[in-house]
């Protein structure tokens, strides 16, 4: 599986650009103040990493991270067969916005962020190596399919962590799931 950026407009999913070259998607998602990256752990990782042999492997990213001004992070998983899959998925799948950066990194697997955005949506397939940060305010939702697979590190300005407040458009319900 690939990263992608797939550009839509609102009122039609099935007017789209594809996208897969790496620099090419981090200028289009620039445009509107998205930051995107890719990052390498400094030392191997099992697949059974526990949360904090993950935030040693990518010390030197996160602190880097941390100086812009964010307040904590943490390390989280989710797997196919765990028994919250269903209702995770349901909790991101509705446009929302949050009033700080939402920051995200694939350690492993893969999730969909949809962001709507100038009368388009900007559909990121993203993967293990990738990292995005959306800017408070920014209109989005996040899609980690039926059967979840990724292990991500979330970096916070409030040390609370996620706090999402959703919009009340059905804009999600017009663009294809995350299978």
């Amino acid at each position: 599986m690939q990263t992608r950026l797939t550009i839509c407009s609102e009122q039609n999913p099935n007017e789209k650009e594809v996208v897969e070259d790496f620099e090419k998607i981090c200028e289009l998602l620039a445009t509107k103040k998205i930051g995107f990256e890719r990052w390498k752990a400094e030392k191997p990782l099992s697949d059974k990493a526990t949360p904090e042999e993950v935030a040693q492997a990518y010390k030197t990213s996160i602190d880097r991270i941390l100086e812009r001004g964010y307040k904590t992070f943490d390390v989280v998983s989710l797997y196919p067969d765990a028994p919250n899959a269903a209702e995770a998925r349901q909790k991101f799948i509705n446009e929302h916005i949050h009033t700080e950066d939402e920051v995200r990194f694939f350690v492993d697997g893969s999730g969909m962020f949809y962001v709507h955005a100038d009368g388009k949506v900007f559909m990121l397939l993203c993967t293990k190596g990738d990292f995005i940060s959306l800017p408070a305010g920014t209109k989005h939702w996040f899609d980690m399919g039926p059967k979840p697979f990724f292990k991500a590190i979330r970096v916070f300005n409030n040390p609370e962590g996620w706090a999402g407040k959703f919009t009340g458009d059905t804009i999600s319900e017009k663009f294809p799931k995350y299978e």
